[in-house]
């Protein structure tokens, strides 16, 4: 505790007080701090004992003159008077001769001691070679860099700001996180990391997939036309009523799964709850679809690459993954003038996800018909039996405009006719179709 490293500038600058005299004052060096609170004639003799050199000393001491100049004969780094007392000139002049440093405090000693501590300059104990991850980086893989650090590790933002500190007692302790997959019930599709976690409850009204859970689950699955549907089902179940902001946003995701009612999954629950929740919201269903589907173009809002994201699925299939987009406009125009940078965008989703083909379905709520992007093998690609608009991988598919009843459907008969017949690949992989099983 004696020891401090640190600059006589830093220390003069924590104290606050008068400088008389310092001597290299910006030089960061190790000093001991000693208190001359004790008889001149034992003064010095414990630091002899600890060998601790006059140059990196610091006496602190009152009035007491006597030990003022020993300390100076002796050549100490540094001599700090306490309590705001007046030096003599003769004790400045005796220490600018030999080249000791004199400062002022405003504290008594013992306040000075613990002053003069906290100016110590701590870059000797920091480490600049740090382990940092993203915040969404998964727990599996941040226990991997524990092999290369035995201290912490550092959660950065994308700009490189420090949001949080990971310790092994962190990572290494059972995980308490529970998870309710709503809108989806396939793992492929839950956030990052959703296998490693408890899933408690599912509320869905999309196919049944392949995920597994360790124990009996709540499981609400419904042939509705939305998921909000089923939500909005749950308050009236618990006689519950929403306020008018959370049932204004269940209209709009009801609106926007069913098209305001006219998609082929609707159902007659799905316009019963839309009314119910219109009453309760104030809002009129149709000017709040007219706000919606006219609020802007995805197409026009975002990158290609954002586009084919924005609204993508991976399902699995006879050991096939793929991946299925959509988007809604009005009309095709947009589309049509960015074509081909959303066609490499959908290539790049294929090959980044390993998938054996990816899909963007583009949707005219007008006119309630649909264009197929598809890029994956041509031996997959020649079994879309619907005509071909002026590229050979874009097909027109009216009328077809749910992604769960209508397109998936498909796609997946045509994965079966190519099982039936011997042409898928024989891995779970992105290989391309074509190659008989052996």
């Amino acid at each position: 505790m004696r020891q401090v490293h640190a600059s006589l500038a830093s220390i003069a600058r924590a104290l606050k007080g008068c400088v008389w005299h310092l001597v290299e004052a910006d030089r960061v060096e190790d000093f001991y701090v000693r208190l001359g609170t004790m008889d001149i004639r034992t003064f010095w003799t414990i630091s002899e004992r600890e060998n601790i050199p006059a140059s990196q000393s610091i006496i602190i001491v009152g009035d007491r003159r006597d030990v003022q100049r020993r300390s100076i004969e002796l050549g100490i780094r540094a001599l700090v008077i306490t309590s705001g007392i007046q030096i003599d000139d003769e004790i400045i002049e005796m220490a600018r001769a030999k080249g000791v440093s004199i400062i002022g405090s405003p504290y008594d000693s013992a306040t000075t001691a613990w002053v003069v501590r906290t100016a110590s300059n701590i870059e000797r104990i920091v480490d600049r070679t740090v382990v940092t991850v993203d915040p969404d980086l998964r727990i599996v893989d941040v226990r991997k860099k524990f092999s290369v650090t035995n201290h912490v590790v550092l959660v950065t933002s994308d700009e490189g700001h420090l949001i949080g500190i990971l310790t092994k007692s962190d990572i290494f302790k059972p995980v308490q996180t529970r998870l309710v997959l709503v809108d989806h019930n396939e793992i492929t599709q839950a956030v990052s990391g959703a296998e490693e976690v408890v899933i408690t409850e599912i509320i869905d009204h999309h196919r049944l997939g392949s995920l597994h859970t360790a124990q009996p689950i709540l499981f609400i699955n419904e042939p509705v036309g939305s998921t909000c549907t089923i939500i909005a089902d749950l308050f009236r179940r618990e006689g519950l009523k929403p306020t008018p902001s959370i049932a204004g946003i269940m209209m709009s995701g009801l609106i926007s799964d069913t098209l305001h009612l006219n998609g082929p999954t609707t159902t007659a629950k799905d316009e019963q709850t839309l009314a119910w929740l219109s009453e309760i919201a104030g809002v009129d269903s149709k000017q709040l679809a007219d706000d919606i589907f006219n609020s802007g173009s995805v197409i026009l809002a975002n990158p290609p690459e954002k586009v084919v994201r924005s609204d993508f699925k991976i399902y699995e299939e006879e050991g096939i993954r793929f991946a299925v987009s959509q988007v809604e406009e009005l009309g095709f125009r947009n589309f049509w003038q960015h074509a081909k940078p959303i066609a490499r965008a959908v290539q790049d989703l294929r090959d980044e996800e390993r998938l054996a083909f990816a899909a963007l379905l583009i949707t005219d709520i007008n006119t309630q018909n649909s264009l197929l992007l598809v890029k994956g093998d041509s031996a997959f690609i020649v079994r879309i039996n619907y005509p071909h608009v002026e590229q050979d991988e874009i097909f027109d598919m009216p009328g077809v405009v749910s992604r769960k009843k209508q397109l998936i459907p498909y796609l997946t008969s045509l994965i079966k006719e190519m099982a039936a017949d011997g042409s898928l690949p024989t891995a779970k992989s992105a290989a391309p179709f074509g190659k008989k099983r052996k």
